[in-house]
């Protein structure tokens, strides 16, 4: 997925989840946060952010900052996706494109309804044998970086473990075909765990979904300002 009108900014403060201030071209700019979650260790004092302009006139923030570079230790700068409206996009298109998984995609269908539930996508494929499957995907963006391992969640998720443990559910009453598919907003993690020390219970669900038969993928992305690119899978350890 491609962004339009980059700006390269530093960043200020974040007075409330959804905005922060920050220094574009000599001047303070009040601007829109894309992503609604913590982020402490990313927005931090004077760390280069990216921002993208909209084209909406009408709007009260004219800019949405989408992208940070954070401090790396001995590594160089790393540059995250910050985008929480990113993962979904990059999820489909690498979908459309995946032929280990979905070898033959028939129908791809977004926020579909299950009960009194809502998953991301629900895809229908044939497999070589020319045997169709029916599949719900649900995508976590992870934005989360430690000694160069990626973690999920960076704060409790209650949504995020209904979402697992109704897909272990479905799982074993062999109603669909599962997936948990963890978009990587970064380049260059070992690999993907989940973050027990913050949410116990969901880093539990996510084993016993992969007992289940649930596939757990974590894939890292190729982050360019003003782009974000499903490249690898990367192991998952849980």
């Amino acid at each position: 997925m491609h962004y339009k009108h980059i700006k390269k900014a530093l960043f200020m403060d974040r007075p409330n989840r959804f905005i922060a201030h920050v220094q574009l071209d000599g001047k303070t700019e009040t601007v829109h946060v894309k992503n609604t979650g913590r982020c402490r260790e990313l927005l931090l004092p004077e760390a280069t952010v990216y921002l993208e302009e909209s084209e909406n006139p009408l709007r009260k923030t004219k800019f949405d900052l989408i992208a940070v570079e954070k401090p790396a230790g001995s590594r160089e700068k790393l540059l995250i996706n910050m985008d929480s409206q990113a993962p979904n996009k990059v999820a489909a298109e690498w979908i459309g494109q995946n032929k280990k998984y979905f070898l033959d995609l028939k129908l791809l269908k977004a926020e579909y309804s299950l009960g009194d539930s809502r998953f991301d996508f629900y895809a229908e494929y044939n497999d070589k044998s020319g045997t169709s499957h029916k599949m719900l995907i649900e995508v976590k963006g992870c934005t989360l970086e430690m000694d160069g391992v990626a973690l999920f969640p960076d704060a409790p998720t209650l949504r995020g473990l209904k979402h697992v443990r109704e897909l272990t559910s479905l799982t074993k009453s062999d109603q669909f075909e599962t997936m948990i598919l963890l978009i990587v907003q970064m380049t260059g993690c070992k690999y993907f765990t989940p973050n027990r020390k913050t949410h116990a219970d969901f880093a539990d669900a996510l084993k016993e979904a992969e007992a289940a038969g649930v596939k757990v993928i974590a894939l890292e992305c190729q982050v360019q300002p003003d782009s974000l690119e499903a490249k690898d899978e990367i192991e998952v350890r849980l």
